[in-house]
């Protein structure tokens, strides 16, 4: 089965990384999908956040791509054969807004596997690591 792992990825984290790894245990290929996101203002574009991603990736997971994408996650999925979702949480914050995006998904035809964060990187944000630089 093929998945996708959606996100804006400005930067990758070592948490987004985790969930990788993880999700490319559990699904045959598995899609990093650096996506626009309205309600965010990267500082870089999402081709550049992608190659960014790229070289985040160790070389041996070749089960893994990383895609640039600006639509709705569920059209990707939907054009590309992707069968699942992926999405890592790490509070309960998460959880309540994840949520909604994956009934949203799930009524689209998607449904979403939900990773929850390892305990010490449970504070590791993307806006943190922005922050401290």
């Amino acid at each position: 089965m093929r998945a996708v792992y959606p996100g804006s990825f400005d930067p990758v984290t070592p948490g987004h990384l985790d969930v990788v790894r993880r999700a490319r245990d559990l699904f045959d290929e598995l899609v990093v999908l650096v996506a626009v996101n309205s309600a965010k203002h990267p500082g870089r574009s999402e081709e550049e956040r992608a190659a960014a991603v790229r070289a985040a990736l160790p070389a041996g997971w070749t089960s893994v791509t990383v895609a640039a994408w600006s639509g709705l996650t569920a059209t990707y999925c939907r054009r590309h054969e992707v069968g699942v979702i992926v999405r890592g949480l790490r509070n309960t914050t998460d959880l309540q807004a994840e949520y909604r995006l994956a009934a949203m998904n799930q009524s689209l035809g998607v449904p979403t596997v939900f990773l929850p964060a390892l305990p010490e990187l449970v504070a590791v944000s993307s806006t943190a690591v922005r922050t401290v630089g």
